[in-house]
């Protein structure tokens, strides 16, 4: 067998494998030749391509949308002077280039006919049926009249939902946007740097985890052109400068494709060009460029096992650059992008960068969601729920995430910033949970993700995690394949420190912390929890307080930031829920509450006997220092509703304890007891400062 060999230069574009090159449509290629006082037949254009990767496509309803789109948009010109009819077109040109099927076509060529024409939803069900009105819905924007400054997010949110549900949605998105930004030019600077900035932070980063690279790149090399445009015009001259570059890459793939002809594999060779913001990038990287640097190699072959095979020949017969090895089959993105990926030295000291993946895999690396199709071919048709929703049975992780915390964010100002943040973060690890079940968080999470992942709002009581079997802290970030257990506590008044807030990556996390924190003031001002790690004891005795308040049917709760106990003197603030919150009179809590306006509830201490109180022990690290502290508190009758141990520190380490006294007298005693044991330097009552 022999190697298909692939002249570089060659501006031909193979019938099997296009390349995908999206700058070459414009205007003139949409139109065609125009006539006086009408728009030409443009729709000719659409099917060309789309029968390039469904032959057997019925073009029937393409030019029964057509015609509806270009009646209703008669008259309309876009500011650039065109016809307006000459968008959708354009879009529906450029997801007909990736390889969308019919009824996404469809959508495209109606998609602002709801939103800028008389015609209605109910019209485009009517006469094109559920799922291509549920398509033009999702991408229909919100009126600025009804949402005022938050039209935008909103109709974002909206749109991710619709995209929850198909992801369709986004990828006639991404097509308007691609084709907005190529004609962006006759828009006043200042709205071309705010539609260029949206789409870096929103629709580039969701291009990314579609999957979509051939929007993606596009659309990164218009928004540097109009956000860095010095940046843009120096890597435009610096790749004008270098125009004969891809000699020294040409020179390598013909070694290449010898190398795999004598191997007996099949396969297509091809060069790369690297587009502008990868050029400026690599330069940022690497400082003066080389000529294998304005473009990678790529190698096409039928099967997975061949991509080994042909990377085995490469490290093989040239010298290999181990540290640029990564293997995108074995564990694909999180995007669905897979490929082998090295580095190759030739005999005269180049190295080439080589991408080697089958056909198949190309196209979805191309073309993302895009390539997947109608999601619901195998279901046979969009079946509704019970509740009437649709669900993407394609829908990937991220996206599942993303539409269960903004759920949580009717503010559309929150919602807007944590999306962005969300996005910002384009890489993705899997963790395992104790049960065997899995867990899909951002490159960087930390356990307090995993627990707000796994347990939602439970996860307030969180004190700690065992990471691969070890305790570890809150705040330890989590890597690819790590295990996590996350241990909750027992006490139903446990809650979340601010300091969780720095450990968040997630936005449902920080959106859960953030509204725990907002309802209780008064636990802002506990200490840091992430440092915990539990060694937890529960006892079946009542969790009441022995206080009574003066607001008749308050429910009263002792504060767990000072823990009082009779005959402390006391002071009481109402909290949400009919509860009343006891904090000792000298408690920071109270100076922060009353700077608050938080007016205090006189409260006093009941006939009962038995009290709660949280001590703290401080001690030097040693062998059975736990069993001998909970000895001696199992002698003074106390009973242990929980306990942490925090890691160890210089040899020092801190228990905390919540303990139930059957009488508040014996506390003095207790706390002797605590002090006598060896190793243990001072025990005191739980004490927090306020925090600034």
């Amino acid at each position: 067998m022999t190697a298909e060999a692939t002249n570089p230069g060659a501006p031909s574009r193979r019938r099997g494998r296009p390349r995908i090159d999206l700058r070459r449509l414009g205007r003139a290629a949409l139109l065609g030749p125009a006539a006086r006082d009408r728009l030409p037949d443009a729709i000719g254009h659409v099917a060309e391509a789309h029968r390039a990767h469904h032959p057997d496509a019925d073009l029937a309803v393409l030019r029964r949308a057509y015609v509806l789109a270009e009646s209703s948009h008669r008259g309309q010109m876009r500011k650039s002077g065109e016809p307006y009819i000459t968008h959708p077109l354009a879009v529906t040109l450029i997801l007909a280039e990736l390889g969308a099927e019919t009824t996404t076509l469809t959508a495209s060529l109606l998609h602002d006919t709801v939103e800028d024409t008389d015609v209605t939803l109910e019209q485009v069900h009517r006469e094109f049926g559920d799922e291509v009105a549920y398509l033009v819905d999702g991408v229909t924007k919100l009126e600025k009249v009804d949402y005022g400054a938050a039209a935008e997010p909103e109709t974002f949110r909206k749109m991710l939902v619709a995209t929850g549900n198909d992801v369709r949605v986004m990828s006639i998105k991404l097509a308007d946007r691609l084709h907005n930004m190529r004609t962006l030019g006759v828009m006043r600077p200042e709205k071309q740097a705010r539609i260029a900035k949206v789409t870096r932070d929103v629709l580039i980063p969701l291009a990314e985890r579609l999957g979509v690279q051939a929007l993606k790149t596009e659309l990164e090399d218009l928004v540097f052109a109009i956000l860095h445009p010095e940046e843009y015009e120096n890597t435009r001259a610096v790749i004008a400068d270098n125009a004969t570059a891809g000699d020294a890459l040409a020179a390598i793939a013909d070694d290449v494709r010898t190398v795999l002809r004598e191997a007996g594999i099949t396969a297509e060779v091809l060069i790369r060009p690297r587009h502008f913001v990868s050029v400026h990038r690599v330069r940022l990287k690497r400082g003066e460029l080389r000529g294998t640097d304005f473009g990678r190699l790529l190698v096409l072959v039928s099967e997975d096992a061949d991509c080994y095979g042909v990377l085995g020949e490469l490290h093989t017969c040239f010298t290999p650059v181990i540290s640029e090895f990564k293997d995108f089959i074995a564990a694909p993105k999180f995007n669905l992008y897979q490929s082998l990926h090295t580095a190759v030295a030739s005999t005269d000291g180049s190295v080439a960068e080589v991408l080697i993946r089958t056909h198949q895999m190309h196209k979805v690396a191309e073309a993302g969601v895009v390539a997947l199709g109608n999601p619901y071919v195998a279901t046979d048709g969009a079946e509704p729920t019970e509740d009437g929703e649709r669900v993407d049975p394609t829908r990937p992780g991220w996206l599942s995430r993303l539409l269960d915390w903004q759920e949580s964010t009717p503010d559309p100002d929150t919602f807007w910033t944590s999306l962005r943040a969300d996005l910002a973060q384009d890489r993705e690890i899997t963790v395992f949970r104790a049960d065997g079940g899995t867990l899909g968080l951002p490159a960087g999470a930390s356990c307090v993700d995993a627990a707000y992942a796994q347990y939602g709002e439970r996860a307030h009581a969180c004190v700690g995690a065992r990471v691969n079997g070890r305790l570890a802290t809150l705040s330890t970030v989590l890597g690819d394949g790590d295990t996590v257990q996350p241990l909750l506590a027992q006490d139903p008044a446990s809650g979340p420190s601010p300091d969780w807030l720095d450990h968040a990556r997630t936005p449902a996390a920080r959106i859960a912390i953030a509204g725990w924190l907002a309802d209780h003031p008064e636990g802002a001002l506990a200490p840091a929890s992430a440092p915990r790690a539990p060694a937890a004891v529960t006892t079946d005795r009542p969790d009441s307080a022995n206080a009574v308040t003066e607001l008749a049917g308050a429910t009263v709760r002792l504060a767990g930031c000072c823990t009082p106990v009779p005959p402390d003197a006391v002071t009481g603030f109402a909290v949400r829920g009919g509860v009343v919150t006891v904090h000792r009179a000298e408690c920071p809590a109270v100076l922060r509450m009353r700077a608050l306006g938080r007016a205090p509830v006189g409260v006093s201490w009941g006939d009962a006997i038995e009290c709660r109180v949280t001590l703290v022990a401080e001690s030097f690290v040693r062998p059975r220092l736990l069993a001998d502290l909970t000895e001696a508190i199992a002698t003074e009758g106390a009973a242990i509703v929980s306990a942490t141990v925090e890691p160890p520190s210089e040899q020092r380490v801190r228990h905390t304890y919540t303990l139930q006294l059957p009488d508040a007298a014996g506390l003095p005693a207790l706390m002797r007891a605590m002090r006598d044991v060896a190793g243990v330097y001072d025990v005191t009552r739980a004490q927090h400062p306020a925090r600034a």
